[in-house]
């Protein structure tokens, strides 16, 4: 499948942040369900730092439609914490958003509300440097 257009500048960014990316893509397999996170463009990353370890979902929201996107993106990482939960308790998933997206659209009262009502994880990234500007950990 095709990968994100910041799939790289992401995983570039978490590599010069010290991480060690194990998986490209992680796999998800629990229940009868077995996830290959390579939907659409999209590819789940997984990295690990310490003994800490991520799984980190890359979204661009480029389409038309942000709030469309956003629900897919939505639906995508409550479907995948819940099945790291059974298959991989010790990781934490993270969304990966550019700067300008989220500034743009995660500053929004709604996608705020819906950020802590589901304590999304979420990484700011600059594309443009392929650094992490910010980690949010609910």
């Amino acid at each position: 499948m095709a990968k994100d257009i910041f799939h790289y500048a992401v995983r570039a960014a978490l590599e010069a942040d010290g991480w060690i990316v194990t998986d490209d893509p992680y796999r998800i397999k629990a229940l009868d369900t077995n996830y290959e996170v390579d939907i659409g463009a999209e590819k789940i990353v997984a990295a690990e730092r310490n003994g800490k370890k991520i799984a980190v979902e890359v979204k661009t929201f480029a389409g038309l439609s942000f709030t469309y996107e956003f629900h897919g993106a939505l639906g995508q990482y409550l479907n995948y914490a819940a099945f790291m939960e059974l298959q991989d308790p010790d990781r934490v998933l993270f969304l990966a958003v550019s700067t300008s997206v989220y500034e743009n659209y995660f500053q929004h009262p709604a996608i705020i509300y819906i950020v802590e009502k589901f304590s999304l994880n979420i990484i700011i990234f600059d594309p443009n440097n392929s650094t992490i500007t910010q980690w949010l950990q609910k």
